[in-house]
């Protein structure tokens, strides 16, 4: 006489079991802003030139150097362009000393969409992300 209802709870409890690991699976894939890292490259990026430090001690040596050349009117010339060419190499050093590294960042969603950032933080590959606002932040367990 009590097997059935044993049968019933047992019945009951497994389908109650099979109901939460579905909604649990539904919502863990139900996660929009979840994914994983599949790939990280590093890349090294001119850094911003501009404050004026660079062209303007660039600046002053290349119009010394220039100064040195010539007489009258060559001089002047020499000068100038010295000072011109100073310039324009003091900015490039400026940049390469202001260098940064940067990484080229995949991130595969958990719905299947793939998308491409670049990030000064470095995440390894197979990482647990969420991306809101194109900011990409490690998943806490």
């Amino acid at each position: 006489m009590n097997t059935p209802r044993i049968l019933t709870r047992a019945a009951l409890i497994a389908a109650t079991a099979l109901t939460l690991g579905a909604q649990a699976g539904l919502a863990q894939a139900a996660c929009k802003t979840c994914g994983t890292v599949t790939e990280v490259r590093a890349v090294t990026q001119k850094g911003e030139g501009g404050s004026g430090l660079g062209i303007a001690a660039g600046a002053v040596v290349g119009g010394l150097l220039g100064n040195q050349v010539g007489k009258g009117s060559g001089n002047t010339i020499a000068t100038v362009g010295g000072a011109v060419a100073g310039g324009f190499a003091g900015n490039e050093v400026e940049k390469h000393v202001n260098k940064n590294t940067v990484f080229k960042t995949t991130v595969r969603m958990d719905d299947g969409r793939i998308h491409n950032y670049t990030l000064r933080t470095q995440y390894a590959v197979g990482a647990k992300v969420t991306v809101a606002d194109g900011k990409v932040r490690a998943r806490q367990p």
